[in-house]
This record gives C-alpha cells, structure tokens and sequence, in this order.
C-alpha cells in the first residue's frame, strides 16, 4: 500500500497529494497518516518542496474532514442511526450526544485530529449533532497546525525507513492519548476540589 500511494503522489505530486488527502476525509481506505508520510518522504527524496507540501497537506487534510463533517450535517441524526450511535428505541441520547458537543465539542474535535480510529466518527457527529461550521473549522484547523507538519517531518526525516516513521506515528497517537487523560483527570480533579468547597461553604 506504501509503494502505490507513493508512485501515485510522486507521479502527480502536490495535486496527487491533494486529491488522496481530500478522499481519505470522504472515505478512500487509505490511512491519511500514510499519505502525510509519503508526501515528507518525497520532499526527503527531493522530488517536492518542504513548505509547499506542508502548506498542501494542510488544505487537503482539512477539506477532507469538511467533508465528513458536512456530510453529518446533510443527513443529520439519520446517519447516527445507521452507524450505530443511537438506537430507534433510545432516542433521548440523540439530546445527550448534542449537549456533550455544545459542552466538549471543540475538544473532541481538536483532539480527534491526532487520533485516526475516531476521526471519522467524531466529525460525523459533530455536522449530526448541530456544531457551526465556523467552530469545526476553527478546531479542525487548529488540530491540523499541529498534527500535519508533524506526520509531514516524520516521513521527511526517517526518510526511507518509512516503516519505522509509521510505527513512531503510532507512538505519537497513543502521547496524545495519555495527554488527553491527563486533562480529563486535571478536570475531574478540579470539579471534585470544586463541589467540595461548595459543599464546605453551605455547612
């Protein structure tokens, strides 16, 4: 799979990068963290520029996830049925999934973009559950500054050794995982500390 992603970019460069970049977001089964290693692994080799990649990687990358997201929000909860999210028969989690992603949305979001297992399912709920595209596109941006140049200079500096670059991205998904638990038990830890400074003061 890396040596036809890679023959196909090479063959149409930055538009190849653009085009497979753009339908990963829409659903091609192809890991997107593999075409933003191949393109840093083409810009190793010489046959494309470091900034112009970077700079083509991030719009590629973010109108896929538009893509999803916009298809959420054309079909609305419809597609939450079909996934699986919400049963006929439970139809009050539909209200329980729109308050997480008016509470944590931005969250999700942000952090979905390192975390390639939930990317898709987490933009599909947000365009389903009511976000406005101008936070999506906020967040998903902001996830992209990080997360794009990133997989780009993993693939650019391990240069041939792709493998080895891929298995180094798998680290870096499961550092984002520790962070985010890191910040769900700062959380839950400040609200604790919270409720009993509340519950001390009414005493």
């Amino acid at each position: 799979m890396t040596g036809l992603v890679s023959t196909y970019i090479e063959h149409f460069t930055y538009l190849g990068l653009l085009l497979v970049l753009v339908l990963c977001g829409m659903g091609l089964p192809v890991p997107e963290d593999l075409a933003l290693l191949t393109g840093g692994f083409l810009v190793h080799r010489g046959i494309t520029q470091y900034p112009t990649t970077l700079a083509v990687s991030f719009i590629g990358v973010v109108a896929g996830d538009n893509s999803l997201f916009f298809i959420g929000r054309r079909f609305g909860t419809r597609i939450l049925h079909y996934l699986g999210f919400v049963r006929p028969r439970v139809l009050p989690r539909i209200e329980r999934l729109k308050g997480f992603m008016e509470r944590h949305g931005h969250m999700a979001i942000f952090y979905a973009r390192f975390l390639a297992g939930i990317r898709a399912p987490v933009y599909l709920l947000a365009g389903s559950t009511g976000v406005t595209p101008k936070r999506f596109v906020m967040y998903d941006a902001l996830g992209a500054l990080f997360s794009v140049p990133i997989a780009v200079s993993i693939g650019y500096f391990f240069g041939d050794q792709i493998e080895l670059a891929i298995s180094y991205l798998g680290g870096f998904d499961r550092l984002v995982l520790l962070a985010i638990s890191v910040c769900i038990i700062f959380y839950a830890s400040q609200f604790l500390l919270r409720t009993d400074s509340r519950q001390a003061d009414s005493v």
